[in-house]
């Protein structure tokens, strides 16, 4: 009779264990699409400007001079001993205000909120283009960065250099997902103009490619939830925390009581 119940507990254990792996391996079924369907999961994301982000707006010309009121210089300010105000080395910012504008030298409040890059850098160029010839504009987001939580290797901000950036790349970039981390179920916040918007990728599924929330926005929020295993752990380990904490209530309690006791019957 034993020796059945431990071979029925093994079969039970190699089923188990047979499909854990389905839970973990990423874009399961992804050889077997056809053409037509990778096709139809092409995106072409442009990220464009939000209220408030920091921009750096450099102009160039081949005579610098004539450019220099549109770059100015930022001032730093001494604070010990004499005041004294000296240019320094570092780039001037733009934030883009709660209306989407920004405030920009000679030409004035520029609305940019919902611009790409290269929409701003063509429109400010014929805006520049009658005061100075040729003038070339770069426009960069300094502080586009994304959020990640939860069931990675190294939860946290991510800046992201060249504004461009995917779930698959924020995972990796955070050291890959945990090996207690629900593939299946992976949240995304995204603050659009004001309003939460909440999205669900399957990681183990190829049409995540085809999501909306494949390409990253600036400040998303991505939250990776333990798998159920860890959170029936978690919810034992509390258990047994809470029966400890009591029982050594109970107990020191039992042991104030025979003290007192011992001391009234002395």
């Amino acid at each position: 009779m034993g020796i059945k119940l431990i071979t029925a507990a093994l079969l039970i254990g190699l089923l188990f264990s047979c499909g854990t792996p389905q839970d973990v391996l990423y874009f399961q079924g992804l050889d077997d699409l056809s053409k037509e369907q990778i096709a139809e999961m092409e995106q072409n994301y442009t990220p464009t400007i939000t209220p408030g982000d920091i921009l750096t707006i450099t102009v160039t010309a081949w005579d610098p001079t004539v450019v220099t009121p549109f770059n100015p210089p930022v001032w730093a300010y001494a604070s010990q001993g004499e005041i004294s105000v000296t240019p320094s080395q570092q780039l001037h910012t733009y934030l883009v205000d709660s209306d989407g504008n920004i405030n920009f030298p000679v030409l004035g409040k520029i609305h940019v909120s919902g611009l790409s890059k290269q929409e701003l850098i063509t429109d400010m160029q014929n805006k520049i283009a009658a005061y100075v010839k040729d003038a070339i504009v770069n426009v960069q987001i300094t502080n586009y960065k994304i959020t990640i939580l939860g069931e990675v290797a190294r939860p946290g901000a991510l800046t992201v250099r060249n504004e461009r950036i995917t779930v698959l790349d924020a995972i990796g970039q955070s050291g890959d997902l945990t090996i207690n981390a629900n593939r299946k179920n992976i949240l995304i916040v995204r603050d659009n103009n004001g309003v939460k918007e909440f999205g669900r990728i399957d990681m183990t599924d190829p049409a995540l490619f085809a999501s909306p929330y494949y390409y990253l926005r600036q400040n998303d929020m991505v939250y990776v939830e333990p798998n159920k295993a860890k959170q029936k752990n978690a919810r034992y380990s509390q258990a047994q925390q809470y029966s400890i904490t009591v029982f050594s209530s109970i107990l020191s309690a039992i042991s104030v009581i025979t003290t007192v006791i011992l001391a009234i019957s002395k």
